[in-house]
């Protein structure tokens, strides 16, 4: 593997898109291929995970991570965006409202909820983002779905706002989650500033501005910035080769559990080398105990 075929963890700043960051990070590292493993709004701020050159493969499997977030609710002003970037389109007084009341209100969006998206997000329909349709005045409304917001609370009060700190599974809607919690207040609302603190074990502390990745590359440092695929991986569990094994993943040849696997294994599993290289992603066939490659890295 090349030594970019990595993880790097970027701080996102307010008014670029996903795509236009990685964008960036693609000139300023000049890496073959880029992706993301999570969107973030052009208005939200925060961890955006970025996968360089064959760790592109990975996205898929750090999608699902837990996400952690903070964000200021404006009580009263409702916009067809749910943000700050969109049309005005309700107005209403804001009460005064108890730390009590406050609580209450959000253990109700505490636990699985079914939340249904917003009609302004990147989610697709017919190929394209339900903000397309938004916009040409077809709004596209799909069906709701479970999430789990493992904790939810008001860090700080001073009306009409409010700031949330959110730890929640992935796919879940901050900007769709403020708004009902403002319709539940009887007075509407909508985010004024969303910042992901964590996405899976990436941290914001271990971040890079796109300023500070372009001097990483100057100094020639960037190396100690970037997250290798195996520990990327963290969740997944993993299967130690030895010589035999590595040559058998390097030549494509069939695996099966006889190879030494733990039955155990019954989801995709990493194969990593005994210096932590990881060699691929495997997953074992419902009906025979062979093992079908998801990705190989060498």
């Amino acid at each position: 593997m090349e030594a970019t075929d990595a993880v790097l963890i970027i701080d996102k700043k307010v008014g670029l898109s996903s795509a236009q960051v990685v964008a960036k990070v693609k000139a300023i590292t000049k890496v073959g291929k880029a992706g993301h493993a999570g969107t973030l709004d052009p208005f939200a701020s925060g961890v955006l995970v970025c996968c360089l050159n064959r760790a592109t493969r990975l996205a898929q499997y750090l999608l699902s991570d837990e996400k952690q977030y903070r964000a200021v609710l404006r009580l009263g002003i409702t916009t067809d965006t749910l943000d700050n970037t969109g049309r005005v389109v309700d107005k209403k007084p804001v009460p005064q409202i108890t730390a009590d009341q406050m609580a209450s209100v959000l253990q109700q969006y505490t636990g699985q909820l079914m939340q249904t998206p917003p009609l302004f997000s990147a989610l697709k329909h017919q190929g394209k983002p339900l903000y397309y349709w938004a916009r040409k005045g077809t709004p596209v409304q799909k069906k709701g779905r479970q999430v789990t917001i493992k904790a939810l609370e008001a860090t700080g009060v001073e009306l009409p706002d409010v700031t949330l700190d959110i730890t929640c599974s992935a796919g879940t809607y901050i900007r769709q989650l403020g708004f009902d919690i403002g319709r539940t207040l009887g007075c509407g609302g909508h985010l004024t500033r969303l910042a992901r603190l964590r996405s899976g074990m990436f941290a914001l502390k271990q971040a890079l501005t796109l300023e500070q990745l372009e001097s990483a590359v100057k100094a020639q440092t960037l190396g100690s910035y970037l997250v290798q695929p195996a520990d990327a991986l963290y969740h997944m569990a993993e299967h130690m080769a030895d010589e035999l094994l590595t040559r058998k993943v390097l030549h494509g040849r069939l695996l099966t559990f006889k190879d030494g696997f733990d039955v155990k294994h019954r989801g995709p599993f990493k194969i990593v080398s005994s210096d932590r290289k990881l060699l691929a992603i495997v997953e074992a066939d419902k009906t025979t105990d062979r093992l079908k490659y998801r990705a190989v890295f060498i």
